[in-house]
């Protein structure tokens, strides 16, 4: 089975209470596996991380006056989606926002079926979850990131 390399924009956004809002997803392909992960994803063709970053808020959360901050963590992880397997290199950038209401019908309908639901946590209920959360870690470096602010240099997560 070939690899297909992808680079992606995740985003961290954050509410006025510090909730990060993740979404939980699907894979046709793993009937019953359910996950939650952060809103974002492939650049486009001469796309910056910034752009596809905005852009991904916009057409998965209707969310268009988000000002995305800067890169806090990076990453590369290895996935099967549909039965292809990807490697993706990640890049986390920081956002807040003041609006909690979710309008994610601007994602085409195919990948609007594959988003079972939007939840903002708190990082305390990311800490206690059963649930599997990405990337992995991600809690501990959502308290630290809290308490300490952006990172000069991003973070390997």
């Amino acid at each position: 089975m070939t690899v297909e390399r992808r680079r992606a924009a995740r985003v961290l956004l954050l509410d006025e209470q510090d909730r990060l809002l993740l979404f939980r997803g699907v894979d046709p392909a793993a009937p019953g596996a359910t996950w939650w992960f952060t809103p974002g994803g492939g650049l486009e063709p001469g796309e910056d991380l910034h752009g596809a970053a905005t852009r991904e808020l916009a057409e998965e959360t209707g969310l268009h006056d988000v000002a995305v901050g800067p890169v806090v963590a990076y990453g590369t992880v290895s996935f099967s989606f549909r039965g292809q397997r990807f490697e993706q290199d990640q890049w986390f950038l920081l956002a807040r926002t003041t609006r909690t209401d979710i309008d994610s019908s601007g994602t085409g309908a195919e990948e609007h079926a594959l988003l079972l639901e939007a939840r903002w946590w708190t990082p305390a209920e990311l800490r206690c979850t059963s649930e599997t959360v990405y990337p992995l870690g991600l809690a501990g470096f959502l308290e630290h990131l809290l308490a300490e602010g952006p990172p000069v240099t991003p973070v390997r997560l």
